[in-house]
């Protein structure tokens, strides 16, 4: 029996903040384009990739399905795209295809899914949780955080632009 096709879906929302004194990166805002380099998207910083992680190249973007995003709101949390500090909204992937190691074109560019992200308090700072739902918020967060990605190949990505898995021989 032949491998199933690799999994598609597109972009439905890119975001981005960029450097604030003091500021944590949550929520993200969104762009109308940016371009992808090994570094993550053009123009954004995340204090604790930066500051923590040392820049590491396997957490360069962060990916969240909308699908996933969907999921909180039916349990009641209004999360929106780039709350969740999500680089990438993407849409028609399910959360299970992105596995670490798998690899995909994300309109001109090609990244690799290198670890799941892990839920952590600067969740807190969202208005909707706060210090007192923060850990309840966590909890609900824990295994659909969303998956970190190193830029394998830079390059411009717009909403819309398709997201292809690569066939797994394809390495």
């Amino acid at each position: 029996m032949a491998d199933p096709a690799p999994p598609s879906g597109h972009v439905r929302q890119i975001n981005r903040k960029p450097e604030r004194p003091a500021e944590r990166g949550l929520p993200k805002e969104p762009v109308a384009e940016a371009r992808l380099t090994e570094r993550g998207v053009e123009g954004d910083f995340n204090r604790y990739r930066h500051e923590e992680r040392r820049d590491d190249p396997g957490m360069a973007l962060l990916i969240v399905p909308i699908e996933t995003i969907r999921s909180f709101q039916h349990d009641g949390w209004p999360v929106r795209p780039g709350d969740l500090g999500e680089n990438i909204t993407s849409e028609g992937i399910p959360y299970d295809a992105f596995v670490p190691g798998r690899r995909f074109r994300l309109g001109g560019a090609r990244i690799e899914i290198s670890k799941a992200c892990t839920p952590c308090d600067v969740l807190y700072s969202l208005p909707y949780v706060g210090r007192e739902r923060g850990p309840e918020f966590v909890r609900t967060a824990t295994g659909r955080r969303g998956w970190y990605a190193r830029v394998l190949t830079p390059g411009p990505v717009r909403p819309g632009d398709a997201i292809e898995a690569e066939p797994s021989d394809a390495r």
